[in-house]
Formats: structure tokens, sequence, C-alpha cells
């Protein structure tokens, strides 16, 4: 870190990039584990506390990171997980490099760039030995990446203790932050139909194979993207080999909703889908499992803030609404959320993956400004 500069942006992607070297699968929990312990360290000497959760069911550990202050009333909660899709090795195929204004890596713009701001902004308000007006809580979590399974809980009993909830997920096209998200619903379906010979008795058969395809059509119908629902069939498995009238047939489904009403509609209509054919069952399970993050007064007071704050620094902070869930689809419906505050880049979740180096250090100073100026 410059004197003259604790923002430096090659300071930062120093730092970053120790956190990228580091792979992190969610599935893989020991290597989650190391990066959390990196992070961990971090906090040594600072004034705060760090709490560590015991990872469960495959998943690696959560951290929570404390201010020594102002924790006794709502203050912030600050959003970030440790854990990317990239699998074991993938680093191999997209090293951290630097080329131009590009930084490379897995997970490098999803999200440890952002989570790392998270940190820098802290350390930075714990230099100057002024306290922030609020406590800040900092949540990294191991297993966003899967839909949150292991942090709900955690997430949404943090988010409702707090005034204000900061997520560091990734920028959007050019540095648009998100105050809106739509909900995520997982889905399973299974269809059990009857065996039988495909070229002696045909007949005697019924087809769950078939019958998965009907089933498709029926959902893909619930398609409606003038309101912003998509339905996705996105795996299909069934039957054993050619000759055989297929037993048995799954599918995984996916589905986004933008409000709560639309929610609570396409649930309902994916769990009702029916069999047509006489002879083979389909059974629906799955829930939603991010409500949608809609943008309430709270929020938009909190953005309007927050574009202000970009101003001053000399950037034009600009709002958007995006299909893609993360950790503040749980707090949006009860406290103030802002998201998107990582960094800017693109390719999350891709082989050319990277963050703009010339956004580290204005989105390093919003995230630092917020903590100077939210009461």
């Amino acid at each position: 870190m410059t004197a003259q500069n604790p923002f430096d942006s090659t300071t930062i992607l120093d730092a970053i990039r120790s956190w990228v070297e580091i792979e992190t699968p969610t599935d893989t929990p020991a290597q989650v584990n190391r990066l959390a312990s990196l992070v961990a360290d971090l906090y040594r000497g600072l004034p705060a506390s760090v709490e560590r959760i015991e990872g469960k069911d495959g998943c690696g550990d959560h951290l929570v990171a404390r201010s020594a202050w102002g924790q006794q009333a709502p203050g912030i909660l600050v959003l970030s997980h440790l854990d990317t899709v990239h699998p074991m090795g993938f680093i191999e195929r997209l090293p951290f490099k630097v080329e131009g204004d590009s930084a490379f890596g897995p997970g490098i713009y999803d999200m440890k760039g952002g989570a790392y701001l998270a940190f820098h902004a802290f350390r930075q308000i714990c230099a100057e030995g002024s306290r922030s007006p609020l406590g800040i809580t900092q949540l990294f979590v191991s297993d966003e990446e899967i839909g949150s399974p292991t942090s709900r809980a955690l997430i949404e009993a943090e988010g409702k203790k707090a005034k204000y909830v900061l997520v560091t997920e990734p920028a959007r096209d050019g540095g648009k932050i998100v105050t809106g998200r739509k909900g995520v619903g997982r889905f399973e379906v299974f269809i059990k139909g009857a065996p039988a010979h495909a070229g002696t008795r045909p007949q005697d058969g019924r087809s769950a194979i078939r019958e998965l395809a009907n089933v498709i059509q029926t959902l893909e119908a619930l398609n409606d993207f003038k309101r912003g629902i998509t339905v996705n069939v996105g795996v299909v498995k069934g039957g054993t080999r050619p000759n055989v009238i297929a037993e048995e047939a799954y599918a995984e489904v996916d589905l986004r909703v933008p409000t709560i009403a639309d929610a609570d509609e396409l649930v309902a209509k994916i769990l009702d889908v029916k069999s047509k054919s006489n002879g083979v069952s389909v059974t629906v399970t799955g829930e939603l499992n991010r409500p949608p993050y809609e943008k309430g007064n709270a929020g938009a007071a909190l953005y309007e803030h927050a574009k202000t704050l970009a101003a001053e620094i000399g950037f034009e902070l600009v709002d958007t609404f995006t299909g893609g869930g993360s950790d503040g689809n749980f707090t949006a419906s009860h406290t103030a959320t802002l998201d998107g505050l990582g960094v800017d880049g693109k390719g999350a979740h891709t082989h050319y993956e990277q963050l703009y180096v010339s956004s580290l250090e204005p989105r390093a100073r919003l995230l630092y400004r917020l903590y100077q100026t939210l009461r």
C-alpha cells in the first residue's frame, strides 16, 4: 500500500492474485478452507473479531468478521463468497496474467476481486483510526455458486440484524450496480413408465422418455420473455438401451422470475405438471431457492446515496436489473440492499474471466466511502 495512495491498483491487484491462485471450487472444501485461512489471517491485528463457522454437507467454512465497534446497533453487512464455479486445475487453462487493462484468472471477476475490495476498504478505515459511524460485519461464505444451501440461514439472520447490506458480486455491463435480481427456482422431474422389448412387444411398454417430451413442451410453454419469466430444462436423462422402452426418465429445471407474485404463480404451475400418458407417473419436486430481489424504496435510497458518492470519486454509477441470483436475494426483501459493488470486468464462469484493472481504485474507494458515510 503506497503512502500516497492507499487505493493503488497495483497493490490491490497483487493481493487479489494471492486469492485467485488458491483455486476454490465449491465442491472442494479443503481448498475453500485454505483461502478462508488466508482471509482470516488478514484481519489479525485489526480492531475486528473473526468467527469461523465449520462447513457442512460437503461445503467449506464460512467466515464472519466483525468490527470491534458498532456491533450493538444495526450496521453494515457486507456479503462476499470465496467459492468459484471453476474445477480444480482450471488455473492451468486460465493462469493469472495481466494484459493491458485486463487481469485474468479463475474467479477473479466472480467474485474474488470484489471480496478483496471489501476487506481492503475495511482495512483502510481501521488504518486511519477513524471509526465508521456504523459497525461493519463482513461475511465470506463457501457455497454461493450452488445456491448457498449451508449459508442461507446465516445470511438471513445477519441480514435481518443489519441496516444496510452491500454485496460484492461483480459489476454489470461496464460498471453498473445491481438493484434488482430475478428469483431462482430449481426443480427435479422424475418419470416412471413400464419397460418392454422395443422390437417384439413395444405395445406392452409405457415410455418415460416419450412422456418427458410432453413435460418439456409443457415447461417450455411457461416461458414469457416479456414478463421476464424463463423456464429452462437444462438436464435430461432416461432409458437404458435403444431396444428397451424406457422405464425411467429424469430432468432438472431452472426457473427465473422477477417478482414474488410471479414466483408464487410459476412454482405452483411447475409442481403441478401432470402426466399425459396412461400408465406413466410424473413427480416434480423443488422450490424457489432464491426469492426475487425487487428494488424497494430503501434499496433505491441506498443506490441514490452510492450514486452521489461515485460522482464525487469521479465516475457515474448506473443501476440495472439482472437475471442472475446472488446472496443479496436473501436480504433485499427486509433490508436495504445494494449489489454489484465488486470489480468491473467480464466473462464470469468462462475461460476468459477477467477484471478491469482500472475499476479497482474507484470501486475500492466507493466501498470505503459507503463505510464512512452510511448512518
